[in-house]
């Protein structure tokens, strides 16, 4: 077998397993494998054996909400395999349910031996992560308890509790110590000639602080059913474009994955929400850039999810400064993680607020939201949260003092807040990284569109007009700033930040595209950095790379210098449309249909940037999220740059 890990996601609960079926406990790099729920891992191994041996996969798992494959003994072709072994996984919220079928294929009696291995290591997320940290975790202690159906295993630190039970049926025959750890769960099958048998194994995972009373549904179908009718429920009503198909099936799958994106989240007044979580493996949880863009695309067409991310949002937002979490009053969180290592301090994500877009983004859905439905009572409920948010953009956000917004590296956290948050994705064309105090264009676009939209807002609902007009003169001047400190009239281009220094960062780069978005450009200037970014260095055939190439900081497989993200993309063409580059915007969508259906309609997080001119079919990225919110909702935001065309 190999190494593949498929995803099974569920809300806040996602499961990795093999070919097989197997759960091995790989520890870290590209992608773990395990149950994990709420930043931790609650089956680190689950592993089936036939007669003492691991099976082969006949038929593999394949892509899809429920995993299903065949097995069989391994043999030869003069030894036919004794017995075939049927296997179904699902995950549900907080819960891991598999249906195991044994047939015989010989016309005599059998006996065939089953066992499957199983532990929970509780691991944090953030210890799997290939970054060679290490975390102490004084005190800690793990337990197992038989039970008559199964096995518990338990975590405790502290007052920090989680566990982990397992239960199957028909009962094991017996469950024994393996001396790692593990428990074995052992069955002896005595099936009739060609006979079958069926075994359903249920794991309930209770991480600390989860009182919500739940149970393990009683099959993989039946959680498929419940998915189905999920996925129904978010594809309901929305008018796929008939003339374009491969967009409409991209849509779909889109819908389908916000359906299962969702994570649980409080409101101001305690109500209990569901919100697009970021993305499965690694950022299965609240990040407001993303859940705010995911709200933004998809607002045409669902817009209940803007509706649960602005309140998520503003219950989160800071009301103090806290400089370990990166924390001033009125800015909105970047991340929210419930686990281990967040809980006590080792990490700074329980609530980090190191983003410096996620305070205008708010504004711009929140602006968005009540032009799109009308809805005001939103807007008048959280009128003190936009306020404070405004206040933080003109404060402690820099608009006011340094003209424009400004982030500084958290050397426990992120160097980079913008939307390219990886080290060095701010860099000029040589690759030199921009150094003190940096303003990404990117953010100075979201500031610009944060300021009318909300003028709008205090103008229509809040009615105040004295507040309005200051808002928009903010956003006039911030205008004239930015094309005279940004514009690089020798390359015709904007900048992609100032430094602390106020130098131009001199790599050309896809988030020129946002500025198309949110309207801070004239129009001159938006023509032409538009149909620029169309041109073969930047434009893959796929779709707009984050860096051109030919540059020498450009690398193909650069997580922001030189890959492809759908997300950027998407943005890019909803500003191509606002700007009336029709054609350009279109070359964008179909790019990124014909990316879609070439991995089998669903977008990924991100995708290497070799040119469709060499490479027929789009090209991975190696670390990429196989299932991302923004990139979910990103051929919604191409159905309305550009319908069905």
């Amino acid at each position: 077998m190999t190494d593949r890990h498929h995803l099974l996601v569920h809300g806040g609960t996602f499961a990795a397993v093999g070919d097989g079926g197997d759960i091995s406990g790989h520890r870290g790099g590209g992608s773990p494998d395990g149950l994990f729920v709420r930043d931790a891992r609650h089956l680190s191994r689950w592993q089936l054996t036939v007669d003492g041996a691991v099976p082969e996969a006949l038929s593999p798992v394949a892509d899809g909400d429920t995993a299903r494959c065949v097995l069989v003994p391994r043999g030869g072709r003069d030894e036919p395999p004794a017995c075939t072994l049927f296997r179904e996984q699902a995950v549900a919220d907080g819960a891991f349910v598999e249906s195991l079928r044994v047939t015989s294929n010989r016309p005599t009696p059998t006996t065939v031996r089953l066992a499957v291995t199983a532990d929970a290591d509780f691991t944090d997320q953030f210890e799997l992560r290939s970054d060679h940290r290490t975390y102490a975790k004084i005190g800690a202690t793990r337990s197992r308890q038989i039970l008559d159906d199964g096995v518990e295993f338990a975590y405790q630190r502290g007052a920090w509790r989680s566990c982990t039970t397992v239960t199957a049926e028909p009962a094991p025959d017996g469950v024994e110590e393996t001396g790692t750890g593990a428990r074995r769960l052992l069955w002896t099958l005595d099936l009739e000639p060609h006979g079958s048998a069926e075994l359903t194994l249920r794991v309930m995972a209770r991480p600390h602080g989860d009182r919500v009373a739940r149970r393990v549904p009683r099959s993989p179908a039946a959680v498929n059913d419940q998915l189905l009718s999920l996925e129904g429920e978010f594809a309901e009503g929305v008018a796929f474009p008939t003339g374009w198909p491969e967009l409409a099936a991209a849509c779909a799958r889109g819908l389908a994955d916000l359906a299962s994106l969702q994570v649980p989240a409080t409101g101001p007044d305690g109500e209990k929400l569901r919100v697009p979580a970021a993305g499965a493996p690694w950022y299965l949880a609240l990040l407001g850039r993303d859940a705010l863009l995911t709200s933004l695309f998809a607002l045409p067409y669902r817009p209940h999810l803007a509706a649960a991310t602005l309140p998520a949002l503003a219950a989160t937002q800071a009301t103090e400064t806290h400089p370990e979490s990166v924390a001033q009053p009125g800015k909105i969180v970047h991340e929210v993680r419930h686990g281990e290592l967040a809980h006590f301090g080792q990490v700074p994500y329980g609530r980090y607020y190191g983003s410096v877009d996620a305070t205008p983004l708010f504004l711009v859905l929140l602006g968005a939201y009540v032009e799109h439905t009308g809805d005001t009572a939103l807007a008048r409920r959280l009128e003190p949260h936009a306020r404070a948010a405004i206040g933080w953009m003109l404060d402690h956000g820099g608009l006011a003092t340094r003209g424009y917004l400004v982030y500084r590296a958290d050397q426990g956290g992120l160097a980079n807040q913008n939307w390219k948050d990886s080290p060095g994705a701010i860099c000029s064309a040589d690759g030199t990284r921009a150094g003190g105090p940096v303003m990404a264009a990117g953010a100075q676009g979201y500031a610009y569109d944060a300021l009318l939209r909300t003028a709008s807002v205090a103008r229509a609902v809040w009615q105040d007009e004295t507040y309005a007009a200051l808002l928009e003169q903010a956003a006039a001047d911030l205008r004239d700033r930015f094309q005279r400190d940004f514009w690089m009239p020798e390359r015709s281009f904007p900048a992609l930040a100032l430094d602390g220094e106020g130098r131009q960062v001199t790599a050309l780069a896809s988030d020129a595209g946002h500025l198309l978005w949110s309207g801070l450009l004239d129009k001159e200037y938006g023509e032409e950095v538009g149909r620029r970014l169309l041109d073969p260095d930047f434009f893959s055939g796929w779709g707009v790379r984050t860096l051109a190439a030919g540059q020498p900081a450009y690398h193909p497989l650069s997580y922001h210098r030189g890959s492809v993200w759908p997300h950027d993309n998407a943005l890019i063409a909803l500003g191509l449309a606002r700007y009336g580059l029709h054609d350009e915007a279109r070359s964008i969508a179909h790019g990124l249909v014909d990316a879609a259906t070439a991995t089998g309609h669903r977008l990924p997080e991100v995708l290497a940037g070799y040119g469709r001119d060499t490479h027929s079919e789009p090209v991975p990225y190696p670390h990429a999220c196989a299932r991302e919110s923004r990139s979910a909702a990103a051929p919604l935001a191409l159905l309305t740059a550009v319908g069905g065309a």
